[in-house]
């Protein structure tokens, strides 16, 4: 008997996410989009710019609403350069952006995005006591027709996207990945939302959600539907003649054997038929 771990939710093969930075109105225009064609997406609020008087950002009582469906993410309270402030102001930008978007979102926040995608080894540390699972940064790992193409991260806490949005080959990475026949391969791409009014943006990623979308091979996810899968996928514990497997997490997890998905479910043994 062959099992392989390289299927996500459902048994599908590949898996795209999007993620967005500061919370600023355009996010509302960006969901809709989203929304339309069937995306998902991280975003990384600063709870300290929300409510602001000249109407920039969110308001407090739009998060809950507008990212239903969707995820809400850290990204520090007032978006200042982690990596150079003292331990104390790391906790509490950190802090204080996960416990008012907890309050506004109802559920635990567990992942982030680098304020100006500039971190190191210290301040990763330092986030893991605080809480973070997954932080991304914004160094485009792109596409070279390599194995290593659409990875899953190696450390989650430097989550590596894809390609910005506005990424000349942005298209060309779409098709690459629609090609793919990575195990597990992943397409993430960031922004944020104020970039689109410039030129064509709005049409741009319109066109690409519209591209993107409704691949039935595809899994829709956020960053932390991803995180949580694939933690769950590497929990798997299975008997000595493999052919039972227990699965301890709270997220099922499909696994391919003898070319065949079969779902393991949370909490539960999985006996295969051989």
């Amino acid at each position: 008997m062959k099992v392989g771990f390289n299927l996500y939710k459902d048994g599908k093969h590949k898996a795209l996410t999007m993620s967005y930075d500061d919370g600023q109105v355009h996010d509302i225009r960006l969901l809709e989009i989203f929304n339309k064609y069937g995306i998902k997406g991280t975003f990384h609020l600063n709870s300290g710019k929300l409510d602001d008087e000249a109407g920039k950002f969110l308001t407090s009582e739009q998060v809950a609403t507008v990212f239903d469906t969707h995820e809400v993410s850290v990204h520090s309270l007032t978006h200042p350069y982690l990596e150079r402030v003292s331990d104390e102001e790391v906790v509490y930008e950190i802090v204080e952006d996960r416990k008012n978007l907890e309050k506004l979102c109802g559920y635990p926040v567990r992942g982030m995005s680098y304020p100006f995608g500039t971190y190191n080894t210290q301040l990763i540390e330092k986030l893991r006591v605080l809480g973070m699972q997954y932080s991304r940064t914004i160094k485009p790992a792109g596409v070279w027709s390599s194995p290593d193409d659409f990875k899953i991260p190696d450390d989650f806490m430097q989550w590596h996207p894809t390609c910005h949005h506005a990424d000349e080959k942005l298209f060309d990475y779409l098709a690459a990945f629609k090609r793919n026949k990575r195990p597990l391969a992943l397409f993430y791409v960031w922004g944020h939302s104020f970039e689109f009014p410039r030129g064509d943006g709005w049409t741009r990623i319109e066109e690409f959600c519209e591209k993107a979308g409704g691949d039935p091979d595809v899994w829709y996810a956020t960053n932390i539907e991803i995180y949580d899968y694939i933690m769950a996928l590497r929990a798997l514990r299975f008997s000595a003649d493999r052919t039972m497997v227990y699965n301890p997490t709270a997220t099922d997890v499909w696994v391919d054997v003898d070319g065949k998905a079969v779902v393991c479910p949370a909490g539960k043994v999985t006996r295969f038929t051989i």
